[in-house]
């Protein structure tokens, strides 16, 4: 099937958010933030050093790959992306580039995605990665964007490395960003897509970059709007947006969270029914959009329960 065709008849994917952050679950030092839980380190600023403490502990043992697959599987969905590397630059896969990784820095030692990626061919799940091009907050030299997310957290890690004037982005990318674009391109079979994210203040030349090295290993693979200004394959929405006009023949997704948060959250009980899912999903899908549902497995690696039990339904009710 062409790799555009499976896209637009897909409608319904699963996306999944999962790191460190999972171990905070948007609380700090006795302060639970009212934002996106996996934005915790920029919002309590925290300092690298205390952190990436947090891969010593990161141990998620009911992690399982064909659990999650199969959820996804029940529900209806047609393909499943999960973050390899979210902005806190520690990567759920093993990595040469960074030792900063599942692998390499905690006591689970599992690739994660490569265990995803085998389940995900061997239920016959197509299979996405999202990567954080332009943020990394571990890296002294990643993208720091003026402004604010939300108005109250700094989009790059200006609280380690808080001269401007000194970093250079071409740094990251040669140490970091591409290496490890070209690991995910390289070592998991094909994907599907590429979901990169968030590329405020990064220049037109390292989109081109990317987008052209993506095409170079992996032919197939769709690029979503969000790798930056230059070229895509197909719209990403605003966080959560659900647009009203008929997208046409144009690829479009609407990237959107189960409850308000995309990682683990455990004070974050305002659940979509599977009523409004579907009523969300006949909505996007009868415009032309995908409907690309994200849920935040905890710590130990397992999806909240209500969460599974919304998707099931969701199921059920689509057979």
């Amino acid at each position: 099937m062409d790799s555009k065709q499976w896209f637009k008849e897909a409608q319904f994917g699963m996306m999944i958010h999962f790191g460190l952050y999972s171990l905070l679950g948007g609380e700090w030092n006795g302060k639970c933030m009212e934002p996106i839980a996996e934005w915790a380190q920029s919002y309590f600023r925290i300092p690298n050093k205390e952190y990436h403490e947090l891969a010593k502990v990161f141990n998620p043992i009911y992690f399982n790959a064909e659990e999650w697959v199969k959820i996804a599987k029940e529900a209806g969905m047609k393909y499943f992306v999960t973050t390899s590397k979210h902005h806190e630059g520690f990567a759920l896969f093993k990595s040469q580039a960074d030792p900063f990784n599942v692998v390499d820095a905690t006591p689970f030692s599992r690739d994660i995605i490569a265990e995803l990626a085998e389940a995900c061919y061997k239920h016959d799940m197509k299979f996405g990665l999202y990567y954080s091009q332009a943020i990394d907050w571990a890296h002294p030299d990643a993208i720091c964007d003026e402004g604010k997310n939300l108005d109250i957290m700094s989009w790059g890690n200006d609280w380690d490395f808080p001269d401007a004037s000194v970093k250079d982005y071409r740094r990251c990318f040669e140490e970091k960003i591409r290496p490890q674009v070209k690991e995910i391109l390289t070592n998991y079979g094909d994907l599907c897509l590429i979901w990169f994210d968030c590329p405020g203040g990064l220049p037109a030349e390292y989109s081109h970059e990317l987008y052209d090295m993506v095409k170079s290993y992996q032919p197939n693979c769709l690029i979503n709007s969000r790798i930056g200004v230059g070229k895509c394959d197909y719209g990403s929405a605003g966080d959560n947006e659900i647009p009203d006009d008929d997208k046409g023949g144009m690829l479009f997704e609407t990237p959107a969270t189960l409850n308000d948060t995309w990682g683990f959250k455990p004070t974050d009980q305002n659940w979509k029914s599977a009523d409004e899912v579907l009523r969300l999903k006949e909505h996007l899908n009868s415009r032309g959009i995908n409907y690309l549902l994200n849920v935040g497995p905890d710590a130990l690696g397992r999806f909240p329960a209500p969460a599974v039990e919304i998707l099931r339904e969701v199921g059920r009710r689509s057979m």
